[in-house]
């Protein structure tokens, strides 16, 4: 996953946006959304695989120099905790609202406050956010349980650390 922006060190912006228009014309990359472009990864079977969606989401928070932390159903699938594959990745932004549509999914950046970025990028913010999607009802021992297995000694650390910013 990349953008023009990458290239602007081999030649011009107009240089760079015309040849990626032409390897895009003879389907060597993908362009993925505005500014945004692939090589095409195909499967044997499947044939040509969607693009990944951390990768997309990477991809735009460089591009646009903002931060972006995963939210709602996907934080939770992320985490493990949900097997739900939402159609709609929710992100928060310290950038502008938006919506990127990725063939048939769609990423959706939502604008936020500080505080909710305060933990942005690590794992606490991710199990901040999936915790608050699911609610307090749905925080069941089994879940606790598949957390204390999966995450590491250090990150551990950090989401103590990070405690003071979570919601009650």
């Amino acid at each position: 996953m990349f953008t023009p922006g990458t290239f602007l060190d081999l030649g011009s912006r107009q240089a760079v946006d015309l040849t990626l228009h032409r390897l895009v014309e003879k389907k060597i990359l993908r362009r993925i959304a505005r500014g945004l472009y692939e090589y095409p990864r195909e499967h044997p079977e499947l044939g040509t695989l969607s693009p990944d969606i951390q990768a997309v989401a990477k991809a735009l928070a460089g591009k646009d120099r903002i931060r972006l932390q995963p939210a709602g159903a996907y934080a939770t699938n992320l985490l493990g905790l949900s097997e739900q594959v939402p159609a709609r990745a929710i992100f928060l932004t310290d950038g502008p609202s938006r919506t990127v549509k990725i063939g048939r999914r769609e990423i959706q950046l939502r604008h936020t406050t500080p505080r909710n970025m305060a933990a942005a990028g690590r794992l606490s913010g991710l199990l901040m956010l999936a915790f608050r999607h699911l609610g307090h009802e749905h925080i069941t021992p089994q879940r606790i349980a598949r957390l204390k297995r999966t995450l590491p000694a250090k990150e551990r650390k950090q989401l103590i650390k990070d405690l003071s910013l979570a919601p009650t």
